[in-house]
């Protein structure tokens, strides 16, 4: 014999009263890597503060510290810091010029320094600025200050520096 039940009506759910739901950002799907360009390979490395590793580099009036990142990168990206020698002579500093590279980041450290970028105009950077300098963007660095240092990063580690005065 079958027995009979009967079933309880459902609630709507418009009677019961809803807990309000934190909605969460979309979710992107990471960039595909392109197999035709591969990243090189890296390694492990860490740099110390050390006097003795600012070096004469590009400028007379700057000495560099190289971070290490160039070897460890296999030529990918160059970091060092720039510590520039003072005084500050604009007329020694204010050479017109660019940088062939793909990818160049800068900040300050410390002190500060006036540059003049193309399609930008003068622009004072202090402690704590950083800035993206496009590809081949023409620039003048106009003056600094006694104690400005800044990190620069760079791709590819190697790079062309095209003087225009």
């Amino acid at each position: 014999m079958a027995k009979n039940t009967k079933s309880k009506p459902r609630k709507s759910a418009a009677s019961k009263p809803r807990k309000p739901v934190a909605k969460s950002a979309p979710r992107r799907k990471p960039a595909a890597r392109t197999k035709s360009r591969r990243a090189p390979r890296q390694k492990f490395t860490v740099s110390h503060h050390d006097e003795r590793d600012f070096r004469t580099g590009l400028r007379n009036y700057a000495k560099y510290r190289d971070l290490g990142i160039s070897k460890a990168t296999d030529g990918m990206v160059q970091a060092h810091v720039i510590r520039f020698v003072p005084p500050s002579r604009p007329e020694e500093v204010a050479k017109r010029h660019y940088h062939d590279v793909d990818f160049q980041m800068v900040y300050v450290l410390k002190g500060w320094l006036r540059s003049e970028f193309e399609g930008q105009g003068e622009v004072l950077l202090r402690t704590g600025a950083c800035w993206i300098q496009p590809p081949r963007i023409k620039h003048t660095v106009l003056e600094y200050s006694d104690d400005c240092e800044v990190l620069e990063i760079i791709l590819p580690a190697e790079f062309e520096t095209v003087m225009l005065e």
